[in-house]
Order: structure tokens, then C-alpha cells, then sequence
């Protein structure tokens, strides 16, 4: 199933597009020409599609009408200083460390940075929410459609992001209204002032009456360079962080968000274009990545083990003695794991 797409047409009645041209990936060729056919027939279906359904209506309300009207000039002065307009498709990144909330608007055949918006806060630590009144905000792929808008929100303005996702769900994580809202509280959401929110809201309206049927969130722990990775190396997450991190590394490379998959209980990521900017994910090894590596075997030993215990505390209310049985097989191994240390 798929997680994220990077295509701006309607997919709600037409989701077998995607993974009709995943199948189709090991029949094609690395050759230049066979690369253009694929990005033109995926272009063509995506427009068939878009004809097809129609656009959504784009809820709106006093505040978000009143915010659109007199942020609409300002936003699209400096947007043409960078040569995009407003209405453009657009992706979001949101680096928890940070606090920081990026807006990519799409220009041609790659997305540019537009503006990099200051989280005023959110709630709980690095690492993934596990499960409902863990007071954790999300880390993961997510996409946004029109009917995760609210414009009524409580929160002045609001978008859902979509957790749990089909990631979480199968790793049995669970709650749900997660938001990027105003009001600067938080409590599992990502709060912005009402000003910041006001932009964002602004930008996700005008690209979504444009034409975008839904744009993608990636939400990461921090900015998933080998420097950071090696810092947090002893973190129970490594290894989720290390598959968030191929996905971070994809959108480097190509500056387009990759169409992710789960597979094998795992993030996945597909795309049929070719690598543009490079990334971290195919740069030979560099002193931080060294440094890294050095680094994360006394993780992946014993703190690792921290993270399986979590996992299965969320599932414990639901099979007691399957969860047991679990947890004396992890404690097993990190007993072992300490008398090898």
C-alpha cells in the first residue's frame, strides 16, 4: 500500500496508478529514453485521473478566508522573487530538534525551498509516538488531503497529518488528531503562532484549489545528517531513524519526495528519477559517517533492546501472555548482549 506519493492529481478512486508503475520498475531499463517513456506515461495517467474525478472542495472559514485575502499578495511577492507562484504544489519537512518546518513549492520537474517556518512547540521527546496519551509527537511519511483541513480548528487553523499511517498501524501504534495547528500549545501536535500558521494554511489552500490533490509531511527527529546520526548513535531508535533516513536521503538526491511503500515491516521508497543532487545516502564514507559507524554497534547491543521493550508494552493490553513470552525472549538477548560487552 502506499504511504506517500510525490503525483498532484486526484488518486482517491484511482490508487492502482502508483503501484501499476512500481510493478513496472524491474522491466525498464536505466536507458535514457526508457526513463523519459515512464515519466511521461506517469504524467499522462495522473492527468487522466485528475480529468476524471474532478477537483475537491477546499474547506474554508471566516478566519482562513480573511488570512487568504491579506497574505495573498505578500505571499506571492516572495514567492516570484524566487521564480515560483503561489498555487504551485508543495511539499512539507518538519525537524523535531530544530523546531523547524519547511516549505518546498515545486518548480518545473524538482521542488525548491520557499521558507523555513519556526515550530513554537511540540510535545514529548525524539523518537515516534508508540500509542494514544503518550503526549509523543509523530515521526514518519504522511501525506495531507483537502479533507484534513479545519479551518474551524480550536487551534485557530489546522491540518491533520494522517498518523497513524500504515506503518504505525502495523507496528500497533495507536491514537490519532495530530495536527500542525496554531495557538502555540501543543500536546502530540506540531504548534505554530498564528501568524506562521496563517502563511502555511495560506500556501496548502492555494496549492491544493491549484490542483494538488495532496502533498507529503516527512517528519524527522532531526536533520538526518551522518553528524547527527553518530550523535544520537546510543538512542533506542537507531534503527527506525536509520530507514527514516533513506527517505530523508531520497528527497536530497532527487528534490522530489519519493512514493513510499511498507515493506517488510519497513519504509520503502520509489522513484523514476534520476539522482539530480546527490546525497548522503550514496556519498563514499566520510570522517562523520565513519564516526557513525564506529559508534552504533554498543547502540544496536544493548539500547536497541529499549526500544523492542516499548514496542511491546503498547501491544501488552491486547495479549498478555503472547507479550510475555516477547519481553523474556528480548531480556534474553540483551543478557547475552551484556555479558558480551
Amino acid at each position: 500500500m502506499v504511504v506517500g506519493v510525490p503525483c498532484t492529481a486526484p488518486l482517491s478512486d484511482s490508487t492502482w496508478i502508483l503501484p501499476f508503475l512500481v510493478a513496472m520498475r524491474p522491466l525498464l531499463s536505466p536507458t535514457p529514453i526508457r526513463q523519459i517513456l515512464t515519466v511521461c506515461l506517469f504524467s499522462l495517467l495522473c492527468a487522466v485521473s485528475a480529468q476524471a474525478e474532478g477537483g475537491k472542495t477546499i474547506p474554508r472559514s471566516e478566519i482562513s478566508k480573511a488570512a487568504y485575502q491579506r497574505l495573498e499578495p505578500q505571499l506571492e511577492e516572495e514567492m516570484q522573487k524566487k521564480n515560483m507562484h503561489l498555487g504551485q504544489p508543495i511539499f512539507v519537512r518538519i525537524f523535531k530538534e530544530e523546531k523547524e518546518l519547511e516549505v518546498w513549492v515545486k518548480k518545473d520537474f524538482t521542488y525548491e525551498l520557499f521558507k523555513t517556518y519556526t515550530i513554537c512547540t511540540f510535545s514529548g521527546k525524539l523518537g515516534p509516538k508508540l500509542k494514544e496519551g503518550d503526549l509523543q509527537s509523530p515521526e514518519g511519511f504522511y501525506t495531507v488531503s483537502p479533507t484534513a483541513l479545519n479551518p474551524w480548528s480550536d487551534f485557530h487553523l489546522s491540518f491533520n497529518l494522517g498518523y497513524p499511517n500504515e506503518y504505525d498501524r502495523l507496528h500497533k501504534r495507536t491514537g490519532g488528531a495530530l495536527m500542525v495547528h496554531g495557538k502555540c500549545s501543543s500536546v502530540g501536535c506540531f504548534a505554530m503562532n498564528d501568524l506562521r500558521i496563517e502563511e502555511i494554511y495560506t500556501i496548502v489552500d492555494a496549492a491544493m484549489s491549484g490542483g494538488q490533490e495532496q502533498f507529503a509531511v516527512h517528519i524527522f527527529p532531526f536533520r538526518m545528517t551522518w553528524d547527527k546520526m553518530a550523535k544520537n548513535a546510543k538512542s533506542p531508535w537507531i534503527p527506525f531513524w536509520e530507514n527514516l533516513k533513506q527517505g530523508y536521503d531520497y528527497f536530497q538526491g532527487h528534490r522530489n519526495p519519493p512514493m513510499v511503500t511498507v515493506e517488510e515491516q519497513k519504509y520503502a521508497f520509489h522513484t523514476f528519477r534520476p539522482l539530480l543532487f546527490g546525497s548522503d545516502l550514496t556519498a563514499p564514507a566520510q570522517p562523520e559517517k565513519m564516526e557513525y559507524a564506529s559508534a552504533i554497534p554498543v547502540a544496536k547491543k544493548e539500547d536497541v533492546n529499549i526500544a523492542k521493550r516499548e514496542e511491546i508494552k503498547v501491544v501488552k493490553r491486547e495479549n498478555t501472555k503472547v507479550v510475555r513470552r516477547e519481553y523474556a525472549k528480548v531480556d534474553k538477548k540483551a543478557s547475552k548482549n551484556r555479558k558480551t560487552l
